[in-house]
């Protein structure tokens, strides 16, 4: 009996590497332990990694899927869905550029970044919310005070990123601009007609860091000699030149909306001590380098970028905010003559990664005990390996 019981919880443990088989943040997790309390980490920073933690273990449960097709049965455990969780970011990305997808518009659209400078670091480590909301608001309240000036409103896609390559602290947002405005009449009017960037870059910067400064003080008690310091540097704001075409707009999203601090295609190796990555050295035009950190450190660092609970990291402005979208943006893609495709029907099922062809239909669903021993050792374990 008990060489029963040792070899199904061997068979399940396999299950799980079938799942966990690469370098990931949740090793580096499981070799620290109860030592992450110790990181001084708020209770929701710390609910975040046990999740990412458990993430596709047996702790969360699982199911059994069966292809309607060929027949194979598949035994996957349960992820956590945390958008900090390197594993879980995959689907709500595609999801979600189908959706922006249907919203473009047959005009010129641009890249603009705006950084906060590091000496804001501090107080984003203990007023994430009010840092990051000012930046939000005061990046649109800059954009907006330039297209005021053309007679129009415009439109922002904005997703916020905290990080730089090596983990540390970098709060920025990417915005998507569409090249003009609405007026008044409701008629489309683009802002630039040369081509070129959509505003000048060093009056948006100063602009932006007068208006960041003013939020933040309607908001919080700024020590003098740190608004010294902010108002007498020069504040980052970059721009691109137009996208080539309008199908490149979400193929280019697709790179920020979902991303995390790091993904674990970037852990090279990890053991009880340390963990080695790889990053991009951008002082020395991109070269790729690696880093070695203390698994704590690791995770003190990854722990930065743990967004406070429900805090809107993706926010669409102007015109493309959601009250306006469901108003007036199909009649704006109608006088822009964009052809509306009905919405096709989007469906839960997955395909079968054995034939291509069927379906896999969940036939049981297993809380963390793990998968039925007669699955188990019955056979099914053969389904892993497909003989299509």
């Amino acid at each position: 009996m008990q060489t029963e019981v040792a070899n199904l919880e061997r068979s399940r443990n396999e299950i799980a590497c079938i799942e966990r088989s690469r370098n990931e943040v949740a090793h580096i997790l499981d070799y620290l332990g109860d030592e992450v309390e110790q990181l001084q980490l708020n209770t929701w920073q710390l609910r975040t990694l046990s999740a990412i933690r458990r993430c596709r273990t047996s702790a969360l449960g699982g199911h059994i899927d069966a292809c309607d097709r060929c027949g194979v049965v598949q035994i996957s455990y349960n992820s956590c869905r945390n958008r900090h969780c390197p594993k879980c970011q995959g689907h709500k990305r595609e999801a979600w550029i189908l959706k922006r997808s249907e919203e473009l518009l047959p005009v010129p659209y641009f890249h603009v970044v705006f950084t906060l400078p590091s000496e804001l670091n501090g107080l984003a480590m203990y007023q994430p919310q009010v840092v990051y909301d000012s930046l939000f608001s005061s990046a649109w309240d800059t954009l907006q005070s330039f297209a005021k000036q053309q007679g129009v409103t415009m439109g922002m896609i904005s997703i916020l990123h905290t990080w730089g390559q090596t983990l540390s602290l970098h709060p920025h947002i990417h915005c998507i601009v569409p090249g003009g405005g609405v007026t008044k009449n409701g008629v489309w009017k683009n802002v630039r007609k040369d081509g070129k960037f959509l505003f000048p870059v060093k009056a948006m910067s100063k602009v932006f860091r007068a208006k960041y400064m003013k939020e933040l003080r309607s908001k919080l008690e700024i020590d003098k000699s740190l608004g010294e310091q902010l108002f007498s540097k020069s504040w980052v704001v970059y721009a691109k030149k137009p996208f080539g075409n309008v199908h490149s707009v979400t193929e280019y999203l697709g790179r920020y909306t979902h991303k995390i601090a790091i993904s674990n295609s970037r852990l090279l190796s990890i053991d009880k001590e340390n963990v080695t990555f790889s990053y991009k050295d951008y002082k020395a035009a991109g070269k790729k380098r690696t880093m070695t950190l203390s698994n704590r450190e690791f995770i003190r660092r990854f722990s930065l970028h743990i967004l406070p609970r429900r805090f809107v990291k993706i926010r669409h402005m102007g015109f493309l905010s959601s009250t306006w979208k469901r108003k007036k943006l199909k009649e704006l893609q109608k006088k822009l003559l964009v052809e509306i495709r009905p919405k096709e029907k989007q469906t839960l099922h997955r395909k079968c990664p054995c034939c291509k062809k069927g379906i896999l239909i969940t036939i049981e669903v297993f809380a963390k005990r793990g998968p039925p021993s007669a699955l188990v050792f019955g056979g099914a374990n053969n389904a892993f390996s497909c003989k299509q």
